[in-house]
């Protein structure tokens, strides 16, 4: 009997995970263990392990579905059992589509052709060669059509029926439209709105045209969801950043067999904020259906920048861990971030975030905030400033912070007086250390 393949829950919080590549098609063997597809959740991607083995027998969706976790993706059992009893009924309308290496058959009176669209991996087009003719000579795409003939193969009538739908055209605009260097507009500006020659739209070669996907798209849809979900206030200060610096140049004049030669500024800061949240319970803390929860323990998330996106991992209880420790954690987990071996646990259940734009040379932003979380802390660059000492004018450097808040629960008075003490720990880095 074949045996289903289900989406794996690949954390806590995972809902759902995107298939972003097959491994296996229909028809190729397959053993207990072997990677059947690349998935990627909202901020990793992760490898799928047959739990069968056999032949697989059936592929339920396309690249780029979104599946719900615990759903049949695949099929694996021996050539000729049934497997439609375990197709889900989410799966693609065209399952097979992109199964690498699938071939279709039609009858004498079809003619099989290749689909234009690099989208479609390979799949194929079923029309009939009168509506082949009329279409190549409309300038109609192939891939735009839909068929209503037997089997769902475009017949002369689709052709017809997509030609009357669509604007008018001149014979020249056709024939312009033909060569592929240009994109129709909705409407011309010829009479009943015929399209002319010279409405055609250019189709620019230096633009990269793109369709989100991935794990772009979903943290595109994050980004509006907390804009759209949270009233976000911004306040924004500076910090005294010669305790930073000077024990920064400490650390990295020490022996190397302290091993403290790598800890950085960032890492500083992030000690820093771990201590400070500490006594500011307002900031630390996350809001979920109308309920706050103000936690005692400081799960300190830090943004990472990697080519397929930002991904936000935490580090669990850094309140508890030694400058070494924390530090020590931060490059493991940016390092499985960059590396695509982050799981979705590590990314997972943040009280707080910090994100840091001063190696940009940014001196001060508004970052969004990352939903439950109703703190983020953005860091800008070190500058100099005046500021007075012993009745004279000096310039000493500083950081530049800017903390955004959910103002439905954090008042800008709570958000001002963590600034402020965070600014103080900055300041008094040793001192903070010594406890």
């Amino acid at each position: 009997m074949a045996t289903a393949i289900v989406m794996p829950k690949l954390g806590n919080t995972v809902e759902s995970s995107i298939i972003m590549r097959w491994h296996k098609a229909v028809g190729d063997p397959i053993e207990v263990g072997d990677i059947i597809c690349e998935v990627e959740t909202d901020k990793a991607t992760l490898e799928v392990e047959s739990t069968a083995s056999g032949t697989v027998l059936a592929l339920f969706f396309d690249e780029g579905d979104d599946v719900p976790v615990m759903v049949n993706i695949a099929a694996v059992g021996e050539p000729g059992e049934p497997i439609e009893h375990l197709r889900p009924e989410t799966a693609s309308p065209s399952p097979t589509k992109k199964q690498p290496g699938l071939t279709t058959t039609f009858d004498n009176a079809t003619t099989t052709i290749p689909v234009a669209s690099s989208a479609d991996n390979g799949g194929r087009i079923a029309i009939s060669p009168r509506a082949k003719n009329l279409a190549m000579r409309k300038g109609i795409a192939l891939d735009t059509l839909s068929g209503t003939g037997p089997g769902g193969r475009i017949i002369e009538r689709d052709v017809q029926m997509a030609l009357e739908a669509a604007p008018k055209m001149t014979p020249l605009a056709q024939s312009m439209l033909r060569t592929g260097e240009f994109s129709p507009p909705a409407q011309g500006s010829g009479p009943r709105g015929r399209v002319m020659s010279h409405d055609l739209i250019p189709i620019d070669a230096d633009i990269e045209a793109m369709q989100l996907s991935g794990r772009r798209r979903i943290i595109a849809q994050r980004m509006l969801e907390s804009l759209q979900t949270t009233a976000q206030l911004t306040l924004n200060a500076t910090a005294d950043a010669r305790a930073l610096l000077n024990y920064r140049q400490r650390l990295k004049d020490s022996p190397e067999a302290l091993a403290l030669r790598d800890i950085t500024i960032n890492d500083l800061i992030l000690f820093v904020v771990s201590r400070t949240l500490l006594d500011a319970r307002e900031l630390n803390a996350t809001l979920t259906h109308e309920t706050l929860r103000r936690h005692r323990r400081v799960h300190l998330g830090f943004a990472v920048d990697t080519p397929r996106g930002l991904i936000v991992p935490v580090i669990r209880d850094a309140h508890t861990l030694s400058l070494k420790q924390l530090a020590n954690e931060a490059h493991r987990l940016a390092d499985a971030c960059l590396t695509d071996r982050i799981t979705p646990d590590e990314l997972n259940g943040g009280t707080f975030t910090v994100t840091n734009l001063g190696s940009f040379g940014i001196e001060s932003f508004t970052p969004i905030l990352n939903p439950p979380q109703v703190g983020i802390l953005g860091v800008g660059n070190i500058n100099p400033k005046p500021i007075e000492h012993e009745g004279d004018v000096i310039f000493a450097p500083h950081i530049g912070l800017s903390l955004t808040i959910n103002h439905q629960v954090v008042d800008g008075a709570p958000g001002a007086r963590f600034l402020q003490k965070l600014a103080s720990n900055m300041a008094n880095l040793e001192t903070l250390l010594a406890f």
